[in-house]
């Protein structure tokens, strides 16, 4: 195993905090969600794969959009407490699931149809794991219609933002060294 330099964690805490942040207020905003719109709920789980994509997509080394993942849910969870297993949980359920298909290809393909088809597998697993955990006999059928595609579409879109991101810092000079 490589050693993993101090620029590479330092790159990665800061995009971790910037990512934790976000995801603090997009707890809140899932909360609000849950309780005045619950089939809108899904549009904010994508904000959870700002720092893993980001972390990815500007340093290109393998474990930064896990490591990114889990510090923005511990900096996510220093403004909501009570929901640190969820912030946690999320960030290296998203950070694996993010690096999967290029850890699949041994991080030898930076393709930008990876970073997608990883968005919507990931939104589509926890799609289904909502389906499940909140019970499918519950709502109606179009309720579902509605909910499960915004929990697929989120990922995708917030995959698209991180790049972006991703790419200005990069051409801004950001992680030139790393």
């Amino acid at each position: 195993m490589q050693r993993v330099s101090t620029r590479i964690l330092l790159s990665c805490a800061a995009i971790g905090v910037g990512g934790g942040l976000v995801a603090g207020a997009s707890g809140y905003l899932a909360a609000a969600f849950a309780v005045f719109g619950p089939l809108f709920y899904g549009i904010t789980v994508g904000s959870h794969f700002l720092p893993s994509v980001i972390a990815l997509a500007l340093l290109r080394r393998p474990g930064t959009a896990l490591l990114a993942g889990v510090l923005a849910g511990l900096v996510g969870a220093a403004f909501a407490p009570w929901w640190l297993d969820r912030f946690l949980l999320t960030g290296v359920l998203v950070g694996a699931l993010i690096e999967l298909p290029f850890l699949l290809t041994r991080y030898r393909r930076w393709d930008a149809w990876l970073f997608y088809a990883s968005g919507a597998f990931s939104g589509l697993v926890i799609a289904v794991a909502v389906f499940i955990a909140l019970g499918a006999e519950h709502y109606a059928w179009w309720a579902w219609a509605i909910a499960l595609p915004l929990w697929v579409i989120s990922p995708v879109l917030f995959t698209w933002v991180g790049r972006l991101i991703a790419a200005r810092l990069a051409r801004a000079g950001v992680a030139r060294t790393v």
